[in-house]
């Protein structure tokens, strides 16, 4: 339950408050972006073909570029959730106790082996790592990534998801507005650009979501 605004927010005032029309409309406006990029290699490559089939060579180069550039989105947005740094392993227990005293009793356990936090909040249900979020929306139909991180670099993993977990409950649409958007799309290209620890997280919240 939110109770206080993220002091974050002063920081961007001209930054728009998000919400769920927005985030829909971000989501469209995503994936135009995208079929906007796409088109352009493959008309290329087609024409390539039927102007000179000599040319086909050259045409794969181009249905190559129109895979790529979704491919890479999707990999940016897979990467929010990531491991950053090195984990400190003498700090690293205790703020696994601390972090574990936030969450359920089924949600601690995927964290611990997965390093994804699950969290179901007013927006939708939300997986945090330690310097992201991937919140789930639609059903499951759609996912937005987000890059957040605490300020302080020098906290252990467990921590730094502790203080995102709390800043997202205190200020759920602060958090969507003061993160930054990485992606918007489907949750299967998310997923497979996931290491495979993870994916059980990204399954439990799209099942969760879904339901």
């Amino acid at each position: 339950m939110e109770s206080a605004a993220l002091p974050e927010r002063a920081a961007i005032p001209w930054r728009p408050t998000t919400s769920p029309d927005r985030l829909r409309r971000w989501g469209r406006l995503w994936t135009a972006s995208t079929v906007g990029w796409t088109i352009p290699f493959v008309a290329a490559g087609a024409v390539l073909i039927v102007v000179q089939p000599l040319a086909i060579p050259v045409a794969l180069v181009s249905f190559a570029h129109a895979w790529l550039v979704p491919e890479l989105h999707a990999f940016r947005g897979a990467s929010v959730v990531r491991r950053k740094g090195e984990r400190n392993e003498q700090a690293e227990p205790v703020a696994q106790g601390f972090l574990g005293d936030l969450l359920t009793h089924d949600a601690r356990e995927l964290q611990r082996q997965t390093g994804l936090a699950l969290e179901r909040s007013r927006l939708g249900h939300w997986l945090i790592g330690e310097a992201g979020a991937i919140l789930f929306l639609d059903r499951g139909h759609r996912v937005h990534c987000f890059c957040v991180s605490t300020t302080d670099k020098s906290l252990p993993p467990s921590d730094r998801i502790a203080h995102l977990l709390l800043a997202l409950r205190s200020d759920e649409i602060g958090f969507a507005t003061v993160a930054n958007h990485a992606f918007s799309g489907a949750p299967w290209r998310v997923r497979k650009r996931l290491p495979k620890e993870m994916r059980p997280a990204f399954d439990v919240a799209l099942k969760a979501a879904r339901a």
